[in-house]
């Protein structure tokens, strides 16, 4: 019956979360604060070199490819599969002075 229990039983995983995660879940952040959804490609390719190469001081224990693979995370995360287009002004104003006429 013991042998039942100890196979059934999951491995233990720690509560805390890696340095990888820790690094990538601080990335979003600044990539939020900073605005730099809203920047050109080269630009936010820039930037994620400078702030990855931040990331490598921050978090030492991670390793090059884990900093490689941090900036790639975050420039998929920065280019969304669905844009979110700027409204055209002019096509909001037609939206709103068709409501107020129906």
């Amino acid at each position: 019956m013991s042998r039942n229990r100890d196979r059934d039983r999951k491995p233990q995983r720690s509560s805390a979360p890696s340095a990888l995660e820790e690094a990538r879940n601080e990335l979003f952040s600044h990539i939020h604060r900073c605005g730099v959804l809203r920047a050109e490609p080269e630009q936010q390719e820039e930037w994620m070199k400078d702030t990855v190469d931040f990331m490598g001081e921050r978090y030492p224990a991670l390793t090059r490819e884990e900093l490689d693979e941090l900036a790639g995370i975050g420039l998929r995360f920065c280019r969304p599969v669905i844009a979110n287009s700027p409204v055209d002004a002019e096509a909001e104003a037609e939206a709103e002075t068709e409501t107020a006429a129906a």
